[in-house]
């Protein structure tokens, strides 16, 4: 027999009711998700926030819906799972949330008084100390892509006033990073290159390229990203022209390239 399925749901709550029902109806009838662990989650649930990003900067709405609901139903999966050996379950996660929130918003819910947003940022790492963290940076993942952890180290460190005063001094430092890695290849003979000092050179030029982007209010991340789509765009409009034209492009010279590579700047 097949079980009913909640009907849609009008409100907040009762949606989110019906997510927990279905979950509950799928942990317990399909075999599937009968098998799934915390650990079997983890790499789907990477896709699916790597999914979301590529909605967001799509700026396509109905696909950020529907990647929305699926990290929801991760997220509930999630706590389902746990709920099974007593470690937590949902209502121990909501009220988790709600509960760091207030602590970490008093000029909100205590008579704590801020400025502005730096006051925010600077008030919240201060409680996550006191909270129990031995570092400002202790809360950045390992795991996080390094360009992303470059720039929330660098966010964490200013947020106890740990930064440069003005993105000249910033700009001067990238400048200072950028001639240090070029000296490291400034070598007649290539076998005098020392690589891994060369490496760390370069790490550190990104790095400052990172934080100057920060001070212009730019995400490095956002940014790197919007050129890859569109050196992306652009390379296969090369290759579909050279298609066109019957040829390969590894037969073609880089000037027969570079007519439609500007033509795809074009378009």
């Amino acid at each position: 027999m097949p079980i009913t399925a909640p009907i849609t749901a009008h409100t907040p709550s009762a949606a989110f009711e019906r997510l927990l029902t279905i979950m509950d109806d799928l942990r317990i009838n399909c075999p599937w998700d009968k098998k799934q662990t915390l650990e079997s989650l983890r790499h789907l649930t990477i896709e699916e926030t790597y999914e979301l990003s590529d909605a967001i900067l799509s700026g396509d709405m109905d696909e950020i819906k529907k990647e929305l609901g699926d990290i929801m139903l991760h997220l509930v999966f999630y706590s389902r799972i746990a709920s099974e050996t007593d470690d937590f379950n949902i209502t121990g996660v909501l009220n988790g949330i709600c509960d760091k929130l207030i602590n970490r918003h008093p000029h909100i819910y205590s008579d704590t008084i801020v400025a502005n947003e730096e006051d925010v940022k600077r008030n919240w790492e201060q409680i996550k100390l006191k909270e129990g963290n031995k570092s400002v940076l202790g809360g950045v993942p390992a795991s996080l892509p390094a360009l992303v952890k470059a720039s929330r180290i660098q966010e964490k460190a200013r947020g106890v006033g740990f930064d440069w005063d003005n993105k000249d001094q910033v700009w001067a430092k990238v400048e200072e990073e950028l001639q240090e890695f070029k000296d490291e290849f400034n070598h007649v003979n290539e076998a005098d290159i020392d690589r891994e000092k060369a490496e760390g050179e370069f790490g550190d030029l990104l790095f400052s390229l990172i934080n100057y982007a920060r001070f212009i209010n730019i995400n490095p991340e956002d940014a790197l990203e919007k050129t890859n789509r569109k050196f992306i765009k652009r390379f296969q409009y090369l290759e579909g022209k050279a298609s066109e034209n019957g040829k390969q492009l590894q037969d073609m010279t880089l000037a027969e390239m570079d007519v439609f590579w500007n033509e795809a700047k074009k378009v």
